[in-house]
């Protein structure tokens, strides 16, 4: 009969700068596989709402920022993502979430229209890299990073590939440069020492190398959009910050990738990243896979990969 909509803030300690790089910050502290953090306070307040003898639910397919717009708890933004009205000092390092209960209640005054400041230059619409952002809350998932990430469906188009720069799951890089969230990202923030604890674990190499077995252990219950089949989109997303990175010391690592995987998806970014990173050792591991490939798409990219290196 009514809805709840409750605000958490994820950001309220900082992370490791290294996992901050390349991974985006909602994403560092997720409960949704282990069920020890978030899910552990909403299953309290629902307790609290039988108590008071309400029954309640929590339903995964409310469009819960547009609820909580309409609950009156904040805005959006031009980058479509949701700014609290109050917690997390007015920023958008939060998320909203809904609980269904069978009483009705007097709904609250909702939020009306976008709630950027006239003085800010559309800040968050031109720093998006792959220019997904729009205006006016509007974005073309085809190109969001973060939703290239963990839900691309094939390889991901070159000319996509250096604007998604060095993040491997997520995006933060609207929400940094938004002028709404600088109060909160100016704080000197304790550690969070659980995610910290884990970082270990998403070292790139490890990561581009991980077998079923370790990725369902050590990755999918922090990171659980991408299931245990979706494998090679975790590798494939490494091998690209690899390449971006233009640092050798993964050539190694990248051959390894190539000659290990089958899924020509890792394959050809493999190769697409020893391109982007160049150098003769490169240059000569690529001439070398070319003579052994048979996949059209894996040829094509390692002869692509060799006109980057020169």
């Amino acid at each position: 009969k009514s809805i709840i909509v409750l605000v958490e803030s994820y950001f309220t300690a900082a992370f490791p700068p290294e996992m901050e790089r390349i991974f985006g910050r909602c994403y560092l502290d997720d409960d949704r596989i282990t069920k020890d953090g978030l899910s552990r306070r909403i299953k309290t307040f629902r307790q609290f709402l039988r108590d008071n003898g309400i029954e309640s639910k929590v339903p995964f397919n409310l469009p819960h920022r547009a609820a909580a717009v309409r609950a009156g708890l904040g805005g959006t933004g031009k980058n479509c993502l949701f700014y609290s009205r109050s917690a997390a000092r007015k920023s958008s390092w939060v998320f909203p979430f809904t609980v269904t209960v069978d009483r009705e209640f007097v709904p609250d005054r909702p939020s009306e229209g976008m709630e950027c400041p006239e003085w800010c230059r559309n800040a968050c619409v031109a720093a998006c890299p792959t220019r997904a952002l729009k205006g006016n809350s509007r974005v073309d998932p085809r190109k969001c990073i973060s939703f290239l990430s963990y839900f691309g469906s094939g390889l991901t188009p070159r000319d996509l590939r250096e604007p998604m720069g060095m993040y491997v799951y997520g995006c933060d890089r609207c929400q940094e440069v938004c002028p709404r969230n600088a109060p909160w990202l100016a704080q000197d923030l304790p550690v969070n020492e659980r995610v910290a604890a884990k970082a270990q674990y998403f070292d790139l190499p490890r990561l581009l190398h991980m077998d079923r077995e370790y990725f369902t252990a050590r990755i999918w219950p922090h990171m659980f959009y991408m299931p245990p089949d979706d494998i090679w989109r975790w590798k494939m997303n490494v091998a690209r910050v690899m390449g971006n990175s233009t640092d050798e010391k993964y050539t190694s690592d990248l051959s390894r990738a190539f000659r290990e995987n089958d899924d020509p998806r890792v394959k050809g970014m493999a190769a697409w990243a020893l391109g982007k990173i160049g150098g003769a050792e490169a240059k000569s591991l690529l001439h070398g896979f070319m003579k052994e490939a048979g996949d059209d798409t894996i040829r094509d990219e390692i002869g692509h990969a060799l006109t980057m290196c020169g």
